[in-house]
């Protein structure tokens, strides 16, 4: 039962997260600061220092490989630390699949609301200017970024909560 404890705690997270997002577009501290600790507690108990080592590097890798995305604030910071804390429950090698996963249902949700918005021209505009900035090794204007208020923003914890709730049950009939 102590080595499915961070399974069951990453899952808690998860889905108390995505609510959260959900309703509200935030992420609150209490739950991804004790997340994090907790992940790194559960871990350390099921299975002694390299737990603790395995949720140390998947903390440490969630953080870095989305930090560069909360600094040209095209992620939250709720949504940055929320990866921090799955990392810490779950590890670095699990962690990988599971930012793919996000990814891949994160990209979906896009889709759905850019079409239900009719935002296919403006996307395709912005997507232009993306890479354009990219190739002349700019950041995008603010119009690109969280702080534009008519941008349509996904609820990446949603994401990540399908994503960790998806992986966990392929890892509870032993798939994973």
């Amino acid at each position: 039962m102590l080595k499915e404890a961070p399974w069951i705690l990453a899952t808690v997270i998860a889905a108390i997260a995505g609510v959260t997002d959900w309703h509200s577009r935030r992420i609150p501290n209490w739950l991804t600061v004790s997340g994090l600790v907790l992940g790194i507690a559960a871990n350390s108990l099921a299975s002694g220092r390299s737990g603790a080592k395995e949720s140390l590097l998947g903390a440490g890798l969630g953080l870095a490989l989305l930090l560069p995305f909360v600094v040209i604030r095209s992620l939250g910071a709720g949504d940055w630390k929320l990866v921090g804390a799955i990392g810490a429950c779950l590890g670095s090698h699990h962690l990988l699949t599971i930012l793919f996963v996000t990814i891949l249902i994160n990209g979906l949700m896009a889709l759905a609301m850019i079409v239900w918005k009719k935002r296919l021209r403006q996307t395709a505009r912005n997507l232009g200017h993306m890479l354009a900035s990219m190739l002349t090794l700019h950041l995008p204007g603010e119009e690109l970024t969280l702080d534009n208020p008519q941008a349509v923003k996904v609820p990446f914890g949603v994401a990540v909560a399908a994503a960790v709730i998806l992986y966990t049950a392929r890892h509870a009939w032993g798939a994973v």
